[in-house]
């Protein structure tokens, strides 16, 4: 056999395409040709791969015209994740390795100039498309039909062959055959056409879930009983937690702010399997997956001077940004109005929307966003605005224009915003006061068990039509929010926003109708930053 054909899967976004590999060996002048849209990555595998089939002591054509084509061609190729494929079809075109076995296999891994192999980004994401795969067959019955049948037949799921690191986090991926192996040597021995005298070769061996390191969040995060005073931050704290909403915290340097803000995560439910299942995809794409956090929510906090790229994700090729690995957790904004004003307002469709589409002139990618937004800020430039402890030194116009970073549609779109207050030096010195986070924790898990039993999601996630099923208001709450916003110049979405926090409160309360005491609160909510 001259031709080898091996199975792949490049990156697109959060999706897995198929590619083959296909392996040529003609006479003629020796060399080794590339094709198929490979990015530089891809181009330089043929060194790696010459130089690890001679180190494992496996053959190399060098008198060999070797032609690797990567279908389909329009599909862009990027990383070394076809080391291990290409290095597969040189063998199997050579007659080294079962090419029955490849129609079955599908393999992905960067080799090492010795011929180990190395891990490789998106293995989640690779082993979530094989599964996708196996569903679609299952669904459509076809798998295996023989020829002539009216349904065109679908190939059966193969099984994925990475190195031992990718594999064992791709393991997780429930319904997959994943196979991990530590070098090119180890493939080639499991992958060798049967002998007649000789033992069968060792097969490659299944790869299980990596260990994870139980870390309760009060250790990760610290305990919210860790904050005193700042009674009306914290209630405000845990309403945003129950219903997933975001949140705004305003004060003088020094309050609590970015305390309070990790202390959200302690009293967030830990993350289902398949929530846990996305948000390991994306971090895996980025290079960032840590089996220690498996099931914690993510918690990104990037620095005030990032990009929007940064925030939202792009690149060449694109990456998730900031708000796609943060999917399924927390994205901390501190000193938000530091930001630049391009990245703030990169954030307003993602926040509506749950998603991000990143499209360039050939192609488009998505990634998920679904993250929860945490942010925190100074009043004013010095900072000490409203500070009976410390007077702000700041002009009116300086106020205004620091205020003005934060553009109107912005702030509609976040739902929490509290007032952060200077604590006394007596509170401080005293002793720690009010709930521990386990306490807060297990009052924001029952409310967001009502809210999944009745509506299949998060009150911050309610449509206009969910709100008018499920947030039913008492008469007196309905006339006292249709005042209030009349009286505040509310737009619709902010309207909506405060009926969802009112529904927030009232899961919080156990009742089933929103009252107007708890309409009065999801107001305070919504106040306006303070003024000069």
């Amino acid at each position: 056999m001259t031709l080898a054909v091996v199975h792949s899967r490049a990156l697109d976004g959060l999706n897995a395409p198929e590619v083959t590999v296909e392996v040529h060996l003609a006479n003629g002048l020796p060399c080794f040709t590339l094709v198929g849209l490979a990015d530089t990555e891809v181009k330089e595998a043929r060194e790696r791969v010459r130089a690890a089939l001679s180190n494992s002591g496996l053959e190399f054509p060098h008198n060999k015209r070797i032609t690797v084509n990567l279908a389909p061609a329009d599909l862009p190729k990027e990383s070394g994740r076809f080391d291990l494929p290409m290095a597969v079809g040189i063998l199997a075109a050579l007659g080294h390795v079962d090419m029955r076995q490849l129609e079955h296999m599908e393999f992905a891994g960067e080799l090492s100039l010795g011929g180990e192999l190395r891990p490789v980004r998106g293995a989640l994401a690779m082993a979530l498309a094989v599964r996708r795969g196996r569903l679609q067959a299952a669904r459509d019955g076809t798998a295996g039909m023989p020829a002539g049948l009216d349904a065109q037949p679908r190939a059966a799921p193969r099984t994925l062959v990475l190195p031992a690191d990718s594999a064992r986090q791709a393991a997780r991926v429930d319904g997959v055959t994943l196979l991990e192996a530590q070098n090119l040597a180890q493939v080639v021995e499991a992958l060798r056409p049967p002998r007649d005298g000789e033992s069968p070769p060792e097969p490659l061996r299944v790869a299980r879930p990596e260990g994870v390191v139980e870390e309760a969040l009060s250790v990760a995060f610290g305990d919210l009983r860790d904050v005193k005073g700042q009674a009306a931050a914290k209630r405000a704290l845990e309403t945003a937690a129950a219903g997933g909403h975001s949140l705004l915290m305003v004060g003088p340097p020094g309050t609590g702010k970015s305390m309070l803000a990790r202390r959200l995560a302690s009293v967030l439910p830990a993350l289902t399997q398949d929530e846990a299942l996305e948000a390991a995809a994306v971090q895996s794409l980025a290079g960032t997956f840590r089996a220690e956090a498996w099931q914690h929510r993510p918690w990104r906090a990037p620095h005030h001077s990032a990009s929007s790229v940064a925030l939202v994700g792009g690149g060449s090729p694109p990456r998730p940004g900031e708000i796609s690995l943060a999917h399924r957790g927390l994205l901390f904004l501190d000193e938000l109005p530091e930001f630049p004003r391009s990245a703030l307002e990169a954030l307003r469709e993602p926040l509506e929307t749950g998603h991000i589409t990143i499209s360039r002139a050939a192609r488009r990618h998505d990634f998920p966003a679904r993250f929860q937004l945490v942010a925190a800020m100074n009043p004013c430039p010095c900072g000490h605005l409203g500070n009976p402890l410390k007077a702000c030194r700041c002009t009116p116009e300086q106020v205004s224009r620091y205020q003005a970073r934060l553009s109107g549609p912005l702030l509609d779109r976040i739902d929490v915003q509290v007032e952060v207050p200077a604590v006394a030096p007596d509170v401080l010195a005293g002793a720690p006061d009010g709930e521990p986070s386990a306490v807060v924790a297990a009052r924001v898990a029952h409310a967001q068990a009502l809210q999944w039993a009745r509506q299949g999601c998060l009150n911050a996630e309610l449509d206009g039509s969910g709100l008018d099923r499920h947030a039913a208001l008492e008469p007196a709450a309905q006339q006292f929010l249709k005042a209030a916003s009349a009286r505040l110049g509310w737009s619709g979405r902010g309207f909506h926003r405060v009926l969802r926090l009112a529904r927030t409160i009232a899961d919080l309360a156990g009742t089933e109708a929103v009252t107007a005491a708890q309409v009065a609160e999801a107001i305070q909510y919504r106040r306006a930053l303070p003024g000069a």
